[in-house]
């Protein structure tokens, strides 16, 4: 592996610390420059003068150091799968629940999802521009301990409506029973048109069904009751929707139905 970026960024820091003592520096000796000027102190004038420019020298010298140690290649490091890792070690060595699944990690209940074009991550929606791991990964940590935003109940009443019209397709025979519909249907009416899929991804959607699975919430307003059906491992892989769990376990959904509860 490359040099981490972890480690880049803290020798830059360290850099930049230095220059920054360095600009005190000359902040000090350019304040003595002009307070023998101010005060007319022709002996400290000349003495101040030298002060202040060895310490703009200085200053100079520092900052172009600074400048010269980044050399990081962010880009390839970004899109050639090194930062991952990096990301999935540090929340290992932090005690933070980080697992990789197809093109994003799961941190429960948050998708992730590296932008390298854009030097961001995306956590859900939001874009995140600090990349440092272990800033990023300790943000992960804060954003774990917060109770989850889940609508539990309006997820369940989309899946039903559009469970009743999935079932209405397959004709007057199958109504009013326990149809089991493949999930990647259902996915498929929630996201007709161009483009949605991108906006709503098959992951989140997966995540939503675990958040659901989760939540305890089984019952509709109108009394009908949920089941979701996990793959039986003789489905095609285009059929099945897959999730990591908050524990890092596979679970992998196939079909719902929704019947009246008794």
């Amino acid at each position: 592996m490359a040099v981490s970026l972890e480690k880049a960024l803290a020798k830059t820091e360290s850099d930049a610390d230095a220059a920054f003592r360095a600009a005190t520096t000359t902040v000090s000796s350019l304040k003595k420059f002009r307070a023998a000027a101010h005060s007319g102190d022709l002996r400290e004038l000349r003495k101040t003068i030298e002060a202040a420019d060895q310490a703009i020298t200085a200053l100079r010298q520092q900052f172009a150091n600074a400048k010269e140690g980044w050399d990081f290649d962010e880009e390839a490091y970004l899109s050639g799968g090194d930062f991952l890792s990096e990301i999935l070690q540090t929340a290992k060595q932090m005690g933070v629940k980080v697992f990789e699944q197809d093109d994003r990690l799961y941190c429960y209940p948050f998708l992730v999802r590296i932008l390298p074009n854009e030097r961001a991550i995306l956590i859900d929606k939001k874009r995140e521009r600090g990349l440092r791991p272990s800033i990023f990964v300790n943000h992960l940590r804060e954003l774990q301990n917060k109770p989850v935003r889940f609508r539990s109940e309006a997820f369940l009443e989309s899946l039903c409506s559009v469970y009743r019209t999935a079932v209405k397709t397959r004709g007057k025979d199958r109504q009013g029973k326990a149809a089991v519909i493949p999930l990647m249907e259902i996915y498929g009416l929630l996201t007709p048109l161009p483009g949605q899929s991108r906006e709503y991804s098959r992951q989140e959607f997966g995540r939503d069904l675990y958040l659901l699975d989760q939540s305890g919430v089984t019952t509709t307003r109108d009394g009908k009751l949920v089941s979701l059906h996990a793959a039986r491992g003789n489905e095609s892989v285009s059929r099945v929707i897959p999730i990591v769990t908050r524990d890092g376990q596979m679970k992998r959904y196939y079909g719902i139905s929704f019947t009246q509860e008794r």
